[in-house]
């Protein structure tokens, strides 16, 4: 037997004192215990004397202590084969992410349809980049979905000067990213820029082996971009209406993977998820070692209940009389 927090023993030193004057008398029983405690000990009148009722208020702290510590039985390490497969996601951090005909915005709409994502995908390790014109990497691959969706959500736009959308240097970044791995999946959302032509973008994944997988966010209306709470005008004065990109479909039809447009639903990510394992293979295994340990700590925690219901809610003792 082991224990897990085993520091935790060292507070049984107290146990020794509290034993002591427990025994010795019951005036002390003030000097171990509260007077709350001890109004609730003389409660009730009979049964078990206050000295056996300190006693047992003794026996539920060392109890305890030992709950805390958390008793546990090795019972040996386990070796697990794990299979995963490997998925690169870039979110758009251009400023026509800012629209909002996707409430809040096409930016946030995407960051948490991507936490979504996380709790749908399985047996898969994710990486995280942000691109515009240029890419950054926020998370290498990572299997700790924790960890990728505090980044996701940390992620802001504030203070950055990124106009324009390059879908190439997303999927630059992502095949340095994997350039070991012989099997490359990118997903993608993003508003789709203003791009028409995915030529060079088609023939570089095609040539780097990369499956393209679009999630396409924003309406065919459109929406408008405000910068400084003023809004965007083109050279002629005319307010500028940012809409959704479909071009950009043709990149993951051509390059064996899905588009698929935003839904304001909760069954999209369930979708996307199970498309993803379908058409991306199993790419990596690993042994890892698992730790057999069985709890423990609940017995003691039981008897300390136990106990500790004894000490303040026992039963008075049975008169035995002759009836006249």
């Amino acid at each position: 037997m082991r224990f897990e927090h085993i520091e935790y023993l060292t507070l049984l030193i107290l146990a020794l004192p509290m034993l002591y004057f427990a025994l010795k008398n019951k005036n002390s029983l003030l000097s171990i215990f509260s007077k709350d405690t001890i109004k609730k000990v003389k409660a009730s009148s009979g049964g078990l004397s206050q000295r056996v009722r300190a006693i047992l208020l003794v026996i539920t702290y060392i109890l305890l202590i030992f709950a805390i510590a958390r008793p546990q039985i090795d019972n040996g390490d386990i070796k697990v084969n794990t299979q995963s497969r490997s998925l690169i996601t870039a979110i758009d951090i251009s400023k026509s992410m800012l629209v909002d005909d996707v409430y809040p915005n096409r930016f946030e709409f995407a960051k948490a349809k991507f936490m979504e994502l996380l709790d749908k995908l399985k047996s898969t390790k994710v990486a995280l980049i942000g691109f515009s014109t240029r890419a950054f990497l926020v998370s290498p691959l990572t299997s700790d979905i924790n960890s990728l969706k505090f980044l996701a959500k940390n992620l802001r736009m504030r203070n950055l000067n990124l106009k324009g959308t390059s879908i190439l240097e997303a999927l630059k970044s992502a095949n340095n990213l994997m350039k070991d791995s012989k099997q490359k999946a990118v997903l993608i959302m993003s508003d789709g820029g203003d791009k028409k032509d995915f030529t060079q973008e088609i023939e570089y994944a095609k040539r780097h082996n990369i499956k393209v997988f679009v999630y396409a966010i924003g309406s065919n209306k459109g929406g408008v971009l405000k910068e400084n709470g003023e809004l965007v005008k083109d050279k002629n004065g005319n307010i500028v209406v940012l809409k959704r990109n479909d071009a950009i479909s043709k990149l993951a039809t051509n390059t064996g993977g899905v588009y698929m447009i935003y839904t304001l639903g909760n069954q999209d990510m369930a979708k996307l998820a199970k498309l993803l394992e379908e058409k991306l293979k199993i790419d990596s295994t690993a042994n890892i070692t698992i730790h057999n340990r069985e709890e423990l700590f609940y017995y003691p925690l039981i008897l300390a209940t136990i106990t500790l219901f004894m000490a303040l809610f026992s039963l008075p003792r049975r008169k035995i009389g002759v009836d006249r």
